[in-house]
């Protein structure tokens, strides 16, 4: 038998596994599941922290079996557009090379995002009109860069490395991707899950609508 799941575009995939609920407990049987399935310090589940004023926490998954284990971590979230003009949504993902989730949810092609990451490394600086900036934020308390890479005109995706694994970050509309450019923090949530977090609606993102 086989465990995998397929990909019309990308062939065997490790499977996705979607809670059809958020709230505490589903956080910690999420967390029990990455912990239970891997080597420390294993799969990071990167959730931003503290939230960015009025945002919640939307949604967890992850892709990965039991004889793989979990090699992707997804967590959304969803607030005030930082712009305004109506609400927005936020998923980081966290993932081995070769899984191809992140890319998913960022409309790319491929399992990984090297070939826009190569594109986006040759950026010419700032001043040329074709400079392309980066969004810094920090990672389990590390500056980290991402590198804005293309996309369908209605997300902005972000990518980069933490933890020697992609970390991919996609907003929804593409405006909210300025809120990258603030002070956001992110924390893994199998080192320790904060009981203040507060919880929305589940994500519409999550299953793969995107």
């Amino acid at each position: 038998m086989n465990t995998d799941s397929r990909c019309v575009r990308c062939g065997p995939v490790p499977p996705l596994h979607v809670p059809e609920h958020i709230g505490a407990e589903i956080v910690a049987s999420v967390v029990e599941r990455i912990t239970a399935t891997a080597d420390p310090p294993g799969t990071p589940l990167w959730c931003p922290w503290p939230l960015p004023p009025g945002w919640t926490l939307t949604g967890v998954a992850y892709a990965g079996d039991d004889r793989t284990g979990v090699r992707a971590t997804v967590v959304a979230c969803a607030g005030p557009a930082p712009l305004g003009g109506g609400p927005a949504d936020l998923v980081f993902v966290a993932e081995e090379p070769g899984v191809g989730l992140g890319t998913r949810l960022a409309g790319l092609t491929g399992p990984d995002p090297g070939p826009e990451l190569v594109d986006a490394l040759t950026d010419p600086g700032p001043g040329h009109p074709d400079h392309v900036g980066q969004a810094r934020i920090k990672v389990g308390g590390h500056p980290t860069p991402l590198w804005l890479v293309n996309s369908p005109t209605d997300r902005s995706a972000y990518a980069g490395e933490a933890r020697g694994m992609w970390l991919h970050a996609i907003a929804w509309p593409a405006s909210a991707g300025h809120l990258l450019a603030e002070d956001v923090v992110l924390h893994d949530l199998t080192e320790w899950t904060p009981p203040e977090l507060v919880y929305g609606a589940p994500s519409p993102y999550l299953p793969g609508r995107a």
